[in-house]
Order: structure tokens, then C-alpha cells, then sequence
């Protein structure tokens, strides 16, 4: 709705906040109610983004804020915000650590360091990500990835295919030792499905 103080038009507000505040025409407002009434505006525009940018992905705290500060709101206004999508329940550093590592696991497995640094990017705070990550089976996360990526690899030379293979898993962040087995493993596995061992 929009609203005009002495016949010119002032600022807009949603109808659920003026019907809220028993706004109607002819009515006065002083300096101070028009102040609260800016404040609680861009409350519920901030917080109305900060839902829309959580329709897609659940994100961390510090994301929120960063985001939020983009949009030119109120430092006052983002931390509220944030302090009410946090008492809801939609805005969880915790459970948005998960989030992550479970979403890797299933489409992008990665190695623990790469994991850890990608969550510390995402603002969350190392307790946390200790202990989401703290069960993390590196060597069957390495192995699923390897052996997705491993059918695109056509090389038979062993060399070249460790070579292949390992450059694709230390970019994923997996460990020397980790990467070694995976290798190992793999390729045994191509060796057992090939013609030649059939014979």
C-alpha cells in the first residue's frame, strides 16, 4: 500500500502491516510512528529475501548476512532477521554443515581438508565443523568418485591411469594415501571386468 502524508506520497508499506497498525486515511501520524513504521517495513522486505534466498538451498549464517548486506539493509535489521530465522528453526549453522557434507557425499564426493575448507568459506565455525565431519569415510567417498570418473579414463597403461585418476582425486581434495589405494583399487577392479581376464 502506499502511503502520502499531507496529499504527497511518502513511502509504501505491505497490507498486512498497515492493516496491523490500523492505518486509515485522515489519520496523524507523528515522526516517531512513522520511523517505526519504516523500521518494521524493511523488516519484513529483508526478511521476505531472506526467506526467497533459502527456497533454494539451505545456507549458513554467514552467507545471510553476506547476502542480506548486498542488499543494502540495515545492519540493526539483518541481525534481527537473522536472530528470528534462527528461533524458526530456517537458519542453522549445524544443520546446514550437513546439509553440505551430505550433498557432496551424494553428487561431488570430496576429501576431508577440501570438505572443511569449503564449510570455513561458508562461515561456519571449526566446532562445528569438526564435529559434523569427525565420521567422514574418506576412502568410500574417494571411491565412488574414482570410479564414476574412472569410465571416462580409456588409458590401459597403469602410469597413465594413475596419473589420470590421482589429478582428478587430489583436486577433489583427497589425501596421498587415500588417493594411492582408491587408484590401487580401481584399477584392480578394471583388470578383473576386462576381456582379457575372462579368458
Amino acid at each position: 500500500m502506499n502511503v502520502f502524508l499531507e496529499g504527497e506520497f511518502a513511502f509504501s508499506l505491505s497490507a498486512e502491516l498497515a492493516q496491523r497498525e490500523g492505518l486509515h486515511p485522515g489519520m496523524t501520524l507523528p515522526q516517531s510512528g512513522i520511523d517505526g513504521l519504516l523500521r518494521e517495513s524493511e523488516a519484513e522486505v529483508c526478511c521476505e529475501a531472506a526467506i526467497r534466498y533459502l527456497s533454494y538451498r539451505p545456507r549458513s549464517e554467514s552467507e545471510m548476512k553476506d547476502r542480506l548486506e548486498r542488499r543494502g539493509f540495515e545492519r540493526e535489521t539483518i541481525e534481527a532477521v537473522i536472530g528470528t530465522l534462527k528461533e524458526r528453526g530456517l537458519l542453522d549453522d549445524r544443520s546446514f554443515a550437513r546439509f553440505w557434507r551430505e550433498d557432496r557425499e551424494r553428487f561431488s564426493p570430496r576429501g576431508m581438508l577440501l570438505l572443511k575448507s569449503e564449510l570455513r568459506r561458508k562461515g561456519v565455525a571449526p566446532e562445528t565443523i569438526e564435529e559434523v565431519t569427525s565420521d567422514l569415510n574418506e576412502g568410500e567417498d574417494a571411491y565412488r568418485a574414482a570410479r564414476k570418473k574412472a569410465m571416462a579414463i580409456k588409458e590401459t597403461d597403469y602410469r597413465l591411469f594413475q596419473g589420470r585418476l590421482g589429478s582428478f582425486l587430489r583436486r577433489r581434495g583427497f589425501s596421498y594415501d587415500v588417493i594411492n589405494r582408491t587408484v590401487d583399487r580401481v584399477w584392480g577392479e578394471r583388470l578383473l571386468d576386462s576381456p582379457a581376464s575372462e579368458e
